[in-house]
């Protein structure tokens, strides 16, 4: 998931574990559609961290500059708050297979891209400020 501070939400959802090659994937994908080079805040994820998404990294300089968060500091990270909005929308679901949960968990962050002053207020829950935010 990719979320800008002016409120705009990116989510992919894969059905595997998230390896090199997705976050690869993803970060082609957030860049096309935000248009703009991204300034990525990762946790200590191994798929952040591996050589060939490090080697990607450095191979475009000019898309990407990364800055990592502390060791399991989710208070800092803006994204956990989508997550926890999304969880508690579908705790009390019933799905029937996992391509249920799938189709309910892309409903709920569809539902939270139509609100971006939600999203761009979890980057001040974080204590983030980023310039040109109202």
């Amino acid at each position: 998931m990719a979320i800008t501070p002016d409120g705009r939400l990116y989510a992919r959802h894969v059905r595997t574990s998230v390896t090199s090659s997705t976050v690869i994937a993803a970060l082609r994908s957030f860049r096309r559609k935000v248009g703009t080079p991204l300034l990525v805040v990762w946790d200590r994820l191994n798929a952040h961290r591996s050589r060939a998404t490090s080697a990607f990294i450095a191979a475009h300089p000019q898309d990407y500059a990364v800055a990592y968060l502390p060791a399991y500091a989710p208070e800092l990270n803006p994204e956990e708050q989508c997550n926890a909005l999304v969880k508690g929308a579908m705790a009390n679901a019933l799905p029937g297979s996992v391509a249920d949960l799938h189709r309910l968990a892309r409903r709920e962050f569809c539902r939270l891209q139509g609100h971006p002053k939600m999203i761009v207020s979890f980057f001040r829950h974080a204590g983030l400020s980023v310039a040109g935010l109202p």
